[in-house]
């Protein structure tokens, strides 16, 4: 990928966004391997379209509003990251097709599954297709007449056909028809003499137009999609109900301004310019794509067949008997769970033993993204009804979770939970929960302390780290940062919390960091043991890749797992040699943040909730938390190691952004990292302590 570079203070850095497409174009890469099993690759696939969906529904319009402020240089770079972006996406858009027309289609066909793609129906279901349009399809169908005269609204990502009609008197006339995949199942599964045939809902309304428009010869007919802008624009400071403000907004969401239009080839120039007018698209970009939109829904194809799948890896269920306490066990020792290696049972058995156990007498948690279903805000919900104090602060700004977020929020408040919801202008990303329990005369603090969201759904795929433990002074910390919380304000002078082992988002976590690099470039100079390692999912802000710039240039070795956004130039002569940035992408989604500074051999290790994007570092409430356990501090080297070891998941980002696949020496054993640390876990689990 031909990145541009930006130049501050010296240094050069990666364009944040042609940086992102380059994490989805590996993506992309995974759904061309092999290896993959059929069905993952095709999910690969829909994981590619629905990033690059939100990628125009976010992205685009920010770029978009900062060129219409812009003038002179500034106006001209932004016109050139555009350009750029819309350049990248056009060529991956057409790589996208490859795979799919080249590998994937005739993988089917040899398991005696034909997915019916840009093509004639074939003859042998043509009545299994009419009769399925007349009964299901054609009860959602909306038609809408085109003219000099329509306004028509087309919704975010909805699908539509323009169609071009004739008359028998030559008139000329065009409609726009619904998609009614929001209805309708997107794609239509038939087997027929041991074939079994998948029609995508956008080619059984086409084939069927004719019953539509009886009195008509059909033109054309060609497939188009809007995709509109999504930020809710929440003003920083606001008076009122922050929830019912929210939810009007939400409303609004898919009503923002068009960003992209995307269409099949072929439409003639003259229906393209209709449609700009009716459509209202005159800031939207322009893009040509495939026949089909919305191939998220690729992921819903009904391919069943264990053997299109991923085979089962083992998951490690945490080993308390039930006789015993959880939370006596965590005053023992500490526990780090890796869920989806751990199961999240252990976490769910967290909150429901505080919901019942008598000698609880308050629980602290903030949510960030809660599970649709979600069994942890249910425990909650239990927890108040049995008497206890209960204290939730659920933020209600977490980008497209707003609405279940306030859902959950007005039932746990009517159960008698305290909410404490959202901080204008700040968002609160900490993974905590904390738990007062009686013990005697005293009191026990009892944490769990996360690099991931406590969502049960999302902890079957996404890689987290959680600590479970009884550290007093580490937890009396947690504590004071939940009664800051309470005043739902930002942080002034006068909130000062003087964080001794947390290190916390608007209050010590950029500073923390810049010292503790400082140590590795001082140790480095002094020829004394030094390095860092980092694994996140994006990193964007310059003052700390400046500073890891700095240590490079000292000579400290810097090893980095970056599996989104990457705006550090790595391997740059002079500026970046001793850096190396991985990137990983397996059927796991890389999501923990893991921090080790060598410290001159006597390593400090840290996980958390924070990226070091600008949003997590100047507009969150973020949490970094130490590991000090020595055995868990091991078992974090262990997973790291074996994950920069990795030479068949892993690629390594070189100085233009690309993807660079690792080079295998001979002999070398092929080294899966989220297969090894699946293995790891588990037979630590059997041999001891886990």
């Amino acid at each position: 990928m031909n990145s541009l570079l930006k130049q501050t203070n010296g240094y050069t850095f990666f364009d944040r966004d042609v940086s992102w497409l380059s994490f989805n174009e590996r993506v992309l890469m995974e759904a061309e391997r092999v290896a993959v099993p059929l069905m993952e690759r095709i999910r690969f696939l829909s994981i590619y379209s629905s990033n690059l969906d939100e990628f125009y529904r976010v992205r685009v319009p920010a770029m978009a509003a900062l060129k219409r402020l812009a003038a002179g240089k500034e106006r001209k770079a932004l016109s050139a990251i555009l350009q750029q972006v819309h350049d990248v996406v056009i060529r991956q858009q057409k790589h996208f097709g490859e795979i799919i027309t080249v590998q994937i289609l005739p993988l089917l066909r040899q398991h005696a599954i034909h997915l019916v793609y840009n093509e004639l129906m074939p003859q042998c279901i043509h009545e299994a297709i009419r009769q399925y349009f007349i009964h299901t399809v054609a009860t959602f169908i909306h038609i809408v007449p085109v003219n000099g005269e329509t306004h028509f609204f087309s919704e975010n990502n909805r699908l539509y056909l323009i169609v071009s009609t004739r008359t028998r008197k030559k008139a000329t006339q065009h409609y726009i028809i619904t998609i009614p995949s929001d209805s309708v199942s997107r794609f239509y599964r038939i087997k027929l003499n041991d074939v079994t045939y998948l029609v995508f809902l956008d080619d059984i309304v086409k084939f069927n137009l004719d019953k539509i428009f009886p009195d008509k010869e059909i033109i054309s007919a060609n497939s188009f999609k809007i995709t509109r802008d999504s930020e809710l624009n929440l003003e920083d400071e606001f008076t009122g109900n922050l929830a019912r403000k929210i939810e009007s907004k939400i409303a609004e969401r898919d009503l923002g301004l068009a960003t992209r239009f995307l269409f099949e080839p072929g439409i003639p120039a003259n229906t393209v310019s209709m449609l700009r007018d009716c459509l209202d698209l005159k800031d939207a970009t322009f893009m040509p794509g495939g026949m089909y939109h919305n191939l998220k829904d690729l992921s819903s194809l009904p391919l069943h067949d264990a053997d299109f799948q991923y085979e089962p890896w083992p998951r490690t269920t945490l080993a308390i008997p039930t006789d015993t306490s959880l939370f006596e066990t965590i005053c023992q020792h500490d526990i780090l769970l890796h869920p989806p290696y751990h199961t999240y049972d252990a976490v769910l058995r967290f909150f429901n033993e505080a919901a019942i156990d008598a000698s609880v007498t308050t629980i602290y948690v903030t949510l960030y993204r809660v599970a649709n279903d979600s069994r942890i805000a249910s425990a909650l919900i239990s927890a108040a009804k049995n008497g206890k104090k209960v204290i939730v602060f659920v933020e209600l700004k977490a980008r497209f979770d707003e609405a279940n977020n306030i859902k959950w929020s007005k039932k746990m408040r009517a159960a008698g939970v305290r909410i404490i919801e959202s901080i204008p202008g700040l968002k609160v990303h900490a993974k905590l929960a904390l738990v007062l329990r009686k013990h005697g005369k005293s009191t026990d603090l009892i944490g769990l302390i996360a690099t991931g969201n406590f969502n049960e759904s999302t902890a079957r795929y996404y890689t987290d780290h959680i600590l479970m433990t009884c550290n007093k002074a580490m937890l009396a910390e947690v504590e004071l940062l939940f009664n800051f919380l309470k005043k739902r304000k930002k942080r002034t002078k006068k909130d000062r919390i003087d964080f001794k082992h947390l290190l916390v988002g608007h209050f010590n976590l950029q500073e923390r960091f810049i010292e503790l690099i400082d140590r590795e470039i001082n140790n480095a100079r002094s020829g004394l043991p030094s390095g860092i390692t980092i694994k996140f999912n994006n990193l964007e802000d310059k003052v700390l890749i400046g500073k890891l710039y700095e240590a490079s240039q000292a000579g400290v070795r810097i090893s980095m797992i970056v599996r989104g956004i990457c705006c550090l130039v790595p391997g740059a002569k002079g500026m970046s040699d001793t850096i190396t940035i991985t990137r990983i992408i397996d059927r796991y989604l890389e999501h923990g943040r893991i921090f080790i500074f060598e410290n001159n051999g006597d390593a400090e290790i840290y996980l958390g909730s924070a990226d070091w994007m600008n949003r997590n570092i100047y507009r969150r409430i973020e949490v970094c938390f130490p590991v000090y356990d020595a055995a868990l501090k091991g078992e974090v080297h262990e997973i790291v190691k074996l994950q920069l070891a990795d030479n068949t998941q892993a690629v390594t980002i070189d100085a233009h952004c690309s993807n660079c696949a690792p080079v295998c020496r001979e002999g070398e054993d092929d080294v899966r990292s989220q297969r090894a640390i699946a293995n790891m876990i588990q037979q630590k689990a059997s041999g001891g302590r886990s």
